[in-house]
């Protein structure tokens, strides 16, 4: 099975930290591109208790079922990941809300990819604003931390969702979801 290790950290700068990443030997893989994303769970949050999470992924035009185990909290974020690409999107929510899974959370970004081929660095643009992700191994993860400014003190091991309810109880936002829409903000710029 494959495991996820990763860090989230915040950007203020989003020019800064691209001209960073290729100044570290990163090759843009994806331009900005818009992502969807729908966390799934049964009633009663059985799936969150458990800490799982079941995402259906609309990234462009291409779609991804992931399951991810309960992580790991440490320095670094930790847990097994599942995941594999869908054909019909729709199809597979239908399937999903047959079988017993309700929408339980929406978030959108965009999301640039870059990688130096050891792992994978992605800028996302998202309604609570701008965030990296650093994913591969805990060592290379801390190398290009530093090598992106990035101090550990500034490391993020959550998910977007506690994020983003963090983010309303911090703003009073009524929002229930991370929807650009929903937290009436739009895109600022291109990663």
């Amino acid at each position: 099975m494959a495991k996820e290790i990763e860090i989230k950290f915040r950007i203020a700068d989003l020019p800064a930290i691209t001209r960073a990443l290729k100044r570290a030997g990163f090759k843009q893989v994806t331009r900005s591109t818009h992502e969807m994303n729908s966390l799934y769970d049964m009633p009663g949050q059985k799936l969150r208790k458990r800490g799982d999470m079941l995402r259906l992924r609309k990234y462009g035009d291409k779609w991804m079922l992931t399951h991810k185990a309960k992580s790991k909290q440490g320095r670094h974020k930790t847990r097994v990941e599942l995941e594999t690409p869908v054909e019909n999107g729709h199809q597979m929510d239908a399937i999903l809300r047959t079988l017993g899974f309700e929408p339980s959370f929406r978030y959108e970004k965009y999301r640039a990819e870059w990688s130096d081929s050891w792992g994978h660095v992605v800028l996302d643009e998202t309604p609570i604003g701008n965030f990296g992700e650093i994913e591969g191994t805990p060592r290379w993860i801390d190398r290009t931390a530093r090598a992106l400014g990035v101090a550990r003190a500034d490391y993020i091991t959550e998910t977007y969702a506690p994020m983003f309810f963090a983010w309303k109880r911090r703003t009073g936002s009524k929002a229930e979801e991370m929807t650009f829409r929903a937290v009436g903000v739009r895109k600022k710029s291109s990663a």
